[in-house]
């Protein structure tokens, strides 16, 4: 499988390090439930779903890559500090 990283083009899953889901961090310092089920709780989704990639291999980027976990494609990938869109 190849990940398309923004910034070296496509590449093999070698280069890469999975790092989990890619989830929006709750609002607030103070514990509580969002932060429990931030920190503890993961779904395992069938479809499309946006994970966390390290290009450790490559260029040092932080991807969020959005993948089909039913047909195993990729479908584009972005900076993990560009925000929602690929």
């Amino acid at each position: 499988m190849r990940l398309p990283c923004p910034l070296c083009g496509a590449r093999d899953i070698r280069e890469f390090s999975h790092m989990g889901a890619a989830l929006a961090r709750p609002d607030g310092g103070d514990w509580g439930p969002d932060w429990n089920d931030y920190l503890h709780n993961r779904d395992n989704p069938a479809g499309q779903t946006e994970e966390l990639w390290y290009h450790g291999q490559g260029c040092g980027g932080w991807l969020v890559v959005t993948r089909d976990t039913v047909r195993h494609e990729v479908r584009g990938a972005r900076l993990a500090g560009e925000g929602a869109g690929a």
